[in-house]
């Protein structure tokens, strides 16, 4: 006998349909984006481990502080981007289904949660040196400020502005061993900043309609296709010298950073002759993704043989 509800509702399991706490904490949190950004954060601690022959096994303290701080700040930094950016969210596929969007966090609940993770990662950072702590600082200003409230629907040049404050993770986690930053730190900022743009750009391309609906003035809205994948083929040209910044990890390292900016070039220069710009959009996401998660974990490993 029929209870009023479909078969096709019946089928599909309440869990599916009715999101957990926590799926929409990891939601406000942005996890993949803090996940992503504790890989560059702790390549930077552990080089600089390296560099300063310190084993970290040994100050274990150090790595709670930069991992945890680290963390704790971009989940409250992200906290408050979902919070000011609530308005434009419901348009977009990707963001429509976020806890500020659906009401399920209200506002003043997650303005206060995004603060204590901010003001507890901060504590951690500072507890290692003020260096780690004002790059902290830097990091979320640049994210909340810099980019979430003025130039995200001001500026076409919003992407740029946001990868200063993605490429910072990495200098912290230096600055938490060494708080004199050298010439290597500076080269994994340096990566980091030039690598977003071309990553951002692609998924821009992808949700390119979306972003125009909610008046995001992205390049691919501005300028189009054709000029965004200029731009996107001279910030991985400019990716070429930067590896050897780091030359002390030698000669292998060199090699494999080469190689991996030749494919990126080989795709880049591809999209000047494809038929299907999404499709080419997408595979250069998922190839940017691939070059940060391999580049910076082969630093890690070539670092273990200096």
């Amino acid at each position: 006998m029929s209870n009023g509800r479909s078969t096709a509702a019946q089928s599909v399991p309440e869990t599916a349909i009715t999101p957990t706490f926590l799926k929409d904490f990891l939601a406000l949190i942005k996890i993949g984006i803090v996940n992503s950004n504790l890989i560059t954060a702790f390549t930077g601690l552990f080089l600089a481990f390296q560099f300063a022959n310190i084993n970290f096994v040994h100050r274990l303290d150090l790595v709670f502080a930069a991992l945890f701080g680290t963390a704790l700040i971009i989940a409250g930094a992200a906290a408050l981007n979902n919070l000011i950016d609530r308005d434009i969210d419901p348009i977009m596929t990707r963001t429509r289904t976020r806890p500020t969007v659906t009401g399920r966090f209200k506002a003043p609940a997650v303005f206060a949660a995004a603060l204590a993770f901010i003001v507890l990662g901060e504590a951690l950072l500072f507890s290692a040196n003020a260096t780690a702590g004002l790059l902290g600082i830097a990091g979320v200003f640049s994210y909340v400020v810099l980019y979430s409230m003025w130039s995200k629907r001001r500026h076409v040049s919003n992407t740029i502005v946001g990868s200063l404050s993605g490429a910072i993770p990495p200098l912290i986690g230096w600055a938490v061993v060494n708080p004199s930053l050298g010439l290597e730190a500076w080269a994994l900022f340096l990566i980091m900043f030039v690598w977003q743009p071309p990553h951002f750009y692609a998924l821009a391309m992808k949700k390119t309609e979306e972003y125009r609906a909610a008046g995001i003035p992205m390049l691919p809205v501005v300028k189009g296709f054709a000029r965004t994948k200029k731009s996107m083929l001279a910030w991985v040209v400019l990716l070429f010298p930067l590896p050897f910044l780091l030359s002390e990890l030698g000669t292998a390292f060199l090699v494999l950073a080469t190689l991996l900016n030749a494919g990126w070039l080989f795709f880049a220069l591809k999209g000047f002759r494809v038929k299907d710009d999404l499709k080419w959009a997408t595979s250069m996401f998922i190839y940017s993704l691939n070059y940060m998660t391999i580049l910076f974990v082969s630093m890690i490993i070539f670092s273990i043989f200096i």
